[in-house]
């Protein structure tokens, strides 16, 4: 009898973390959404205003070394790590330190933007996305 109970409490967990996972997977979806849309507006704003791009720039994951890109856009973060391009999508600029990246530049991959900027890390300092792009708005082209 006892089997047959470890059983099925073993098929209640399975679903319990199944339906858990689930949820977490719906709720970061929503979440990449709703950031995307902040992005791709923030774009099409920054367009409209005739805001000043730039040349974007990969960091190494090192710090050390700048790497070109093809990527024009704006920095939306003072570490330059961070950046929209023309197009309305979301990069994070560091990339790996490599030779290859030395001579011919590099080509990072959009990235699903996160609502929060900045949360979980050690620092402790986190801001909302809606914010750090309506700074970056606000500034201009004096943000630089």
């Amino acid at each position: 009898m006892g089997g047959e109970d470890d059983a099925r409490w073993r098929d209640r967990q399975r679903h319990a973390v199944r339906a858990h996972a689930e949820a977490d997977a719906r709720e970061r979806a929503a979440e990449q959404a709703q950031a995307a849309e902040l992005v791709a507006r923030f774009a099409a704003e920054a367009l409209r205003r005739g805001l000043g791009t730039d040349r974007l720039t990969a960091t190494g994951h090192d710090g050390r070394s700048r790497y070109r890109t093809r990527l024009t856009g704006w920095y939306v973060d003072r570490a330059r790590s961070r950046a929209v391009d023309t197009e309305g999508r979301f990069y994070l600029l560091t990339v790996p330190p490599s030779l290859r990246s030395r001579l011919l530049g590099t080509e990072p991959r959009p990235t699903a933007p996160p609502l929060v900027v900045g949360r979980g890390g050690r620092d402790g300092e986190s801001v909302p996305l809606a914010t750090l792009l309506s700074r970056r708005l606000e500034a201009g082209d004096d943000w630089r």
